[in-house]
C-alpha cells in the first residue's frame, strides 16, 4: 500500500468490474463483452485485470486496523 498511483488504479478497474457485475446481475447485460466480443483474447485480458486488482485489494484488509496508529 505504499504505491498511491498502484493503488488508486487497482481500486478503480475493480470498482469498474463491480459495475459490470451489478449490469449483468440487473439487467443481464454485459458491458465488457457488449465492448470486446464474447470471451474474445481482449474481453478475457479485461476479466483478467479485474481479477488481478480484486486479489491485491485483498491486502487493503491488513491496514483496516492501522488507521489511528502513525507509520
Amino acid at each position: 500500500m505504499g504505491n498511491k498511483f498502484l493503488d488508486g488504479t487497482a481500486l478503480t478497474i475493480a470498482i469498474i468490474g463491480a459495475i459490470n457485475w451489478a449490469l449483468i446481475g440487473i439487467f443481464r447485460f454485459d458491458l465488457v463483452a457488449f465492448i470486446f466480443g464474447d470471451m474474445s483474447w481482449l474481453s478475457r485480458i479485461v476479466y483478467a485485470i479485474v481479477g488481478v486488482c480484486g486479489l491485491y485489494l485483498i491486502s487493503f484488509y491488513m491496514h483496516l486496523g492501522n488507521r489511528g496508529e502513525s507509520v
